[in-house]
């Protein structure tokens, strides 16, 4: 496939899977649109057969991300206060921040799943963009569902994505 397909290809997929997510926000008023969908959506449309845009590596390290972040949001007692965007930045939230990246990190090696998209996750949620049990349920979904607009469009267009794991390299 040339550049230039790869290239319309890369665009229709990423619109797709945006709009449609963008449009069951707007009906449900819920944020199923959030900044790491966009990397998320790159690596599936753009390398859709890299061990990292695969929905194994994409559905765990998202995953991981939403528990960490909120996991030190609580240790760190910022569950119920403001982002770091209204509030500023604390030390308690430099805590977070680092803690929930840290072991982000380390899990997603560990598990290797590496998806560095969840790496912007944890850090929305432990910066308190996302906080609230609701929020983090609707990001997850979300992600599954990128993943899988994103899997069906390449199945369709003849750029698959893996079923769930693709060999690492």
């Amino acid at each position: 496939m040339g550049l230039a397909r790869q290239s319309a290809h890369a665009f229709v997929g990423s619109a797709l899977a945006v709009v449609i997510a963008g449009l069951i926000a707007l009906v449900t008023h819920q944020p199923w649109l959030f900044p790491s969908l966009g990397p998320a959506v790159m690596l599936h449309v753009e390398k859709p057969r890299s061990p990292e845009a695969s929905p194994r590596n994409t559905f765990i390290g998202h995953a991981v991300a939403l528990l960490a972040g909120y996991l030190f949001l609580v240790v760190c007692g910022l569950a119920d206060e403001p982002s770091a965007l209204q509030e500023g930045v604390s030390g308690p939230r430099i805590v977070a921040v680092a803690g929930s990246l840290a072991v982000t990190v380390l899990v997603l090696m560990l598990l290797r799943a590496s998806h560095a998209p969840a790496g912007a996750t944890t850090l929305i949620v432990s910066l308190g963009l996302l906080r609230t049990p609701t929020q983090l349920l609707v990001a997850a979904g979300a992600v599954v569902l990128v993943t899988v607009v994103d899997w069906l469009y390449g199945w369709v267009s003849g750029r698959p994505m893996p079923v769930w794991a693709a060999p690492e390299r």
